[in-house]
């Protein structure tokens, strides 16, 4: 007796952001047109807008939880998760400002391409990190030099 089992995957997209479908290419379709910067755009500010309301839950957070405790140890313990939660928002609010930088470019019409060679970003990369400002080998070879001065 053969028992088949029949699974079902649900694929999580890799976009920063839930709620936007990756962009489906078609074919012949050119290169960053209207349709692609407008799903960049959307992209881009749903991440924004996703970072701007966790700011605001960890100021109310803070807000609300912050004791004049009498015991050292509990002072200690809420000002390091304090720490935590503030180191968190300020890598946000660095992501914030590049979103920002992104967005201009995609206004600009200067979205999409390497800031170092010029050649296209590619959309699955840019799906994936809206952000970037350079091709995968530009990248890359940016990383190994890095290392090498490290």
């Amino acid at each position: 007796m053969t028992i088949s089992k029949t699974t079902s995957i649900t694929r999580k997209s890799a976009l920063p952001v839930d709620g936007i479908e990756p962009y489906i290419e078609k074919d012949g379709e050119e290169y960053m047109n209207e349709a692609q910067l407008a799903h960049f755009r959307n992209i881009l500010l749903a991440w924004k807008q996703s970072l701007m309301e966790e700011v605001n839950r960890t100021m109310d957070h803070m807000q609300e939880e912050a004791s004049n405790f009498s015991d050292p140890a509990d002072r200690a313990t809420q000002e390091e998760e304090f720490t935590l939660e503030l180191r968190a928002r300020d890598r946000e609010r660095k992501l914030i400002r590049k979103i920002d930088k992104t967005i201009a470019r995609v206004d600009a019409d200067d979205y999409g391409y390497c800031d170092a060679c010029g050649i296209e970003i590619g959309l699955q990369r840019l799906e994936v990190r809206p952000t970037a400002e350079l091709c995968i080998d530009c990248k890359t070879t940016e990383e190994i030099k890095e290392k090498q001065i490290a």
